[in-house]
């Protein structure tokens, strides 16, 4: 499509360079740009052009356009808007996709753009309205509806408009009440809470009260009374009368028009398929609530305006005013598009060009226009991070059957043939965090797999669902997996019952490895803390120039260099030499240059590959909302997604293209948080974005309130407000009247720098003996600083205590009652002070430096990991000694006018409970008596132990 500078509405130039939003209001039919302080207003009577970019991973940037039409805008006005999307979309290079926007009817990708909504107001700039603060407040009502973005309208301020399905807002100049029509969801009366937020902030200045009525609630309530009162009294509200908003436009079988001439012809066909599209030509997808304009690449930019005019006459003509306009251009179709087809290619030969985009720019430039942004942007060259704490306890078992057992060797050295099950802690914010994951195998038997899933899930919930979990498929490991081995290695074959029962009964060849047999290995990984040996078939067709190998036969060791490899890769080789032959000195050959030997080890030369294997890259973050019933999936994705989306009672799935994540929310119920792994698999198997997902892409399911770090980072993350209890609806009640999330005084996470590699505390793997290193014998407790090896072992029975968990904390380390060799003990005080010489804790935290992997006390009430051994009986002693002589501290008085309440109605499971009350500091409305009497002893001590452990014991006490 060619493109002229009288093509180029000035208001124009420079549009979409960088990501954002911009806004232009069609102003006597031509844009005038809106300033930035204005984002987000708009008047009933204009129409208005929107222009969303946003930068992809791919370094490429995305066009979204959108054309808003107020209820009263003019005919005129609203063709403008519509014929001046098409020239900026022209501008861009003709690829964005366009959307018609109706007041009242808005998509909720363009509701998104203006979280929590959009309040249109009166008048417009043809009216020469102008906006002024009115010195008295109005009372006005509004109605609201949407579970993920909130469509809000102005209702007439009478009983008449309130029903029992609908959530409606009374904004008084004292206060704004929320009714919640009886039939409305949890999440919908959650959602309606941000537009009271909204309305709090921008016309009151935040100052003024809010108030929730719940439908059919008795007028004894204060606050039902006083918002009932503003309608004359309480009376029952009638049954909701549909009118013709209410009324959905029904979805039709969908119906191909041709556009010729300025005329929509229906296109004769049995099926819809894609080979019914001309390049040449403009068509009309006619669904109902959905009409596509389809633009071909070679079409002119008048068709395009001709065929987009041919829609809009088409909706007015049917009476179809919800209906959505969507343009899409040739090649650059929507998922939503081609899903109307019964048949579309994965790939169509489209002739795509920079033409217009370079043309624009070469216009622009010639003004001395910067027209950077026109260009593609080059791809983000990114080092993957692996965003968790890598100084943690790894345990790792291999499944046999119905049956989790050790590895005989490093449990680091793993088979093809088998599945296995890994439990991985490490420190959180202030409780420990776990990550339990099964790896399976590519020549693992289908018994094995589903065994391990099994398992590892009875693990998982054994700790009450506190865990992440995660399944990886051989040769689609993440980076966190990589990282929190280290060292890695992948062995032909395998060992357990159900692989070597397969294999003789297939009447396969046994190929498992042996340590004398012929193996080749090919070695790859970014440094000492991320490297792999997979082990390959030994002939030369396996070999890559990029990566290095291992090749041995019995007593000959080979190690052979692509021409395509760094120092680094080499110093690899070494580093998994001395893992896989750490006697036997090796024979280096460099490609080119390689012996008789060497070739005839693996049955002579071949021709080999050069390229790197291309690793499955992160994508752009989308998030869906997740509906499972009878083993149909149905999924809707919400845009420009926050924390605040993520609902406690719901299931979302986080997909990244290279791994996705499956939310589970605590109120979600056991038997749908059971079905989080299944759910994640059905969506790898739908692939709504039609985005090639493979199969066996990591899936990890997120327990609501122990997120890990690498599932925060898509987020702006607040913990607190994981951490709260309630529903929805409750909690951003509790948000909305205090002013903000409630403190729950956690330290910070730790910052993603620290994520990459381990603590300073614990030397560079490089400064090892191998031997100490990798020794199978050794179990791996990483993390652990001279002063707290001197402790463990003044304290604890070195044969009771399982190694891979060292033993908790304590706050006061030498409690006076206990008493201890003095050897011992000074040795251990002399290790500690050394340690804390060079650098003194931070005030009100622990101890022990945050690099030494601990694991905290676990009563009754809180999830234990899988046991290895007996527990360490002198730490538990510690731990309630240190109780007891926190509580002969001095009482703190209680908080000035706080009221006080009885236990029994301050549990979370009483029948008569306290309402108005800060749900997550419950134990602070117990009068001083009565709390010594529960917790055993004095506030004051109270509040100086770590915070997982006042949860803990509030937790017993059901107060949180």
């Amino acid at each position: 499509m060619a493109v002229s500078m009288r093509d180029l509405d000035p208001a124009f130039q420079g549009a979409g360079q960088k990501a954002g939003i911009e806004i232009w209001r069609i102003e006597n039919f031509r844009p005038v740009p809106v300033p930035k302080s204005s984002y987000g207003k708009f008047f009933t009577g204009d129409s208005y052009v929107i222009l969303k970019t946003t930068a992809l991973k791919s370094g490429a940037l995305r066009h979204d356009i959108h054309y808003w039409l107020g209820k009263d805008t003019s005919q005129d006005e609203a063709g403008a808007a519509a014929v001046k999307t098409v020239e900026l979309d022209a501008a861009l290079g003709g690829r964005a996709v366009q959307y018609r926007e109706v007041q009242g009817h808005e998509t909720e990708k363009f509701l998104s753009y203006f979280k929590p909504c959009i309040i249109p107001q009166e008048g417009g700039v043809a009216s020469g309205f102008k906006h002024v603060q009115e010195e008295e407040h109005k009372i006005r009502m509004f109605v609201c509806r949407g579970k993920h973005v909130v469509h809000v309208k102005e209702v007439p301020f009478a009983r008449s408009s309130l029903n029992h399905d609908d959530i409606f807002i009374l904004d008084t100049k004292s206060k704004i009440f929320q009714f919640n029509g009886s039939n409305s969801s949890i999440q919908e009366r959650a959602k309606a809470l941000e537009v009271v937020q909204y309305i709090k902030d921008t016309y009151h200045d935040g100052k003024c009260e809010v108030a929730a009525i719940e439908d059919g609630k008795l007028m004894a309530d204060a606050e039902t009374g006083e918002f009932w009162g503003f309608f004359g009294g309480f009376a029952p509200l009638p049954r909701k009368t549909a009118s013709d908003e209410d009324r959905t436009v029904q979805s039709h079988t969908a119906k191909l028009l041709s556009v010729e001439k300025g005329q929509a012809k229906p296109v004769d066909a049995d099926s819809l398929t894609r080979e019914l599209l001309d390049t040449n030509k403009c068509y009309i997808l006619d669904c109902g609530l959905e009409v596509f304009v389809w633009m071909g690449r070679n079409t002119s930019l008048d068709e395009r305006k001709t065929a987009s005019g041919a829609a809009e006459e088409l909706i007015r003509g049917s009476d179809r005013p919800k209906s959505q306009i969507i343009r899409v251009i040739e090649g650059f179709e929507t998922v939503v598009f081609k899903s109307k087809f019964e048949s579309w290619p994965q790939t169509t030969n489209v002739a795509v060009t920079e033409d217009g985009r370079s043309k624009v720019a070469a216009l622009l430039r010639r003004q001395g226009l910067n027209v950077k942004g026109l260009a593609k942007a080059a791809p983000a060259k990114e080092e993957p991070q692996p965003y968790i704490d890598c100084t943690g306890n790894l345990q790792v078992w291999r499944v046999n059957g119905q049956e989790k057992v050790l590895p005989a060797s490093d449990q680091s050295k793993f088979y093809s043939g088998d599945c296995y099950i890994f439990q991985y802690s490490y420190p959180g914010e202030d409780k420990e965090e776990y990550l339990i994951g099964t790896w399976i195998g590519k020549q693992s038997v289908e018994d094995d797999r589903v065994s391990a899933v099994s398992l590892a899930t009875k693990m998982v919930e054994s700790m009450k669902f506190q865990a992440t979990q995660a399944c990886i498929h051989e040769g689609s490991e993440p980076i966190q997996f990589f990282s929190i081995f280290q060292s890695f290695i992948v062995f032909k074959g395998g060992l357990s019952d159900g692989y070597k029962n397969y294999i003789a009964e297939k009447e396969i060849p046994e190929g498992t490895y042996t340590e004398d047999g012929l193996a080749l290995f090919r070695v790859q990984g970014s440094g000492p803390d991320n490297m792999q040996a997979i082990q390959v078939e030994a002939v030369a067709s396996s070999l890559n120039s990029s990566y290095c190998y291992i090749l041995h036969s019995g007593s000959t060791v080979f190690t052979w260099a692509g021409n395509l490899t760094s120092p680094d890769d080499h110093e690899l080789v070494e580093r998994q030499l001395d893992i896989i032959k750490p006697n036997l000195q090796s024979k280096p050959q460099k490609e080119g240059s390689e012996s008789e030997q060497f070739w005839e080890l693996l049955g002579g030369k071949s021709e080999y590959p050069s390229q790197k294997i291309a690793w499955e890259p992160e994508g752009d973050p989308h998030l869906f909302s997740c509906t499972f019933s009878k083993g149909n999936l149905k999924v809707t994705e919400i845009y420009n997604f926050s924390q605040d989306d993520l609902m406690t009672e719901d299931i979302f799935i986080l997909d990244c293209h290279s791994d996705i994540f499956v939310w589970v929310g605590q109120q979600v119920d056991t038997k749908n948080k059971l079905q989080a792994l299944t759910i994640g698999q059905k969506f790898l198997e739908h692939d709504f974005l039609l985005e090639k997902l493979s199969r066996e892409a990591p899936i990890y399911i997120v327990m609501e309130g122990s997120e890990p770090p690498f599932f925060t980072r898509f987020f702006s993350w607040d913990s607190a407000k994981s951490s709260m209890h309630g529903n929805s609806f409750q909690r951003k009640l509790t948000i909305v009247k205090t002013g903000g999330t409630p403190t729950v005084d956690k330290p910070k996470r730790r910052t993603p720098v620290s994520y990459g590699g381990r603590s300073s505390s614990v030397p560079d793997r490089s400064q090892r003996s191998r031997s100490m290193s990798f020794s199978p014998e050794r179990v791996r407790v990483r993390g652990r600083s001279p002063a707290f090896n001197a402790l463990a072992a003044a304290f604890e029975n070195p044969n009771a205590r399982n190694l891979s968990t060292p033993p908790p904390v304590v706050k006061k380390l030498y409690p006076k009652s206990v008493t201890l060799d003095s050897a011992k003990k000074s040795a251990a005080i002399a290790a500690l002070t050394a340690s804390f010489e060079k650098q003194p804790p931070p005030a009100r935290e622990t101890i022990i430096p945050r690099s030494v992997k601990v694991s905290p006390p676990t009563p009754k009430t809180t999830p234990t990991p899988e046991p290895n051994s007996k527990e360490n009986s002198m730490s538990s002693k510690l731990e309630s000694l240190t109780i007891q002589e926190d509580a002969k501290e001095g009482e703190a008085e209680d908080e000035e006018g706080l009221p006080i309440y009885p236990y029994e109605r301050l549990k979370i499971t009483s029948t008569d409970p306290v309402s108005e009350i800060d749900v997550t500091k419950r134990e602070t409305y117990l009068s001083s008596e009565e709390f010594k009497e529960k917790f055993g002893m004095k506030k004051d001590a109270f509040y100086k132990l770590p915070k997982w452990k006042q949860n803990k014991l509030k937790m017993a006490l059901q107060l949180f």
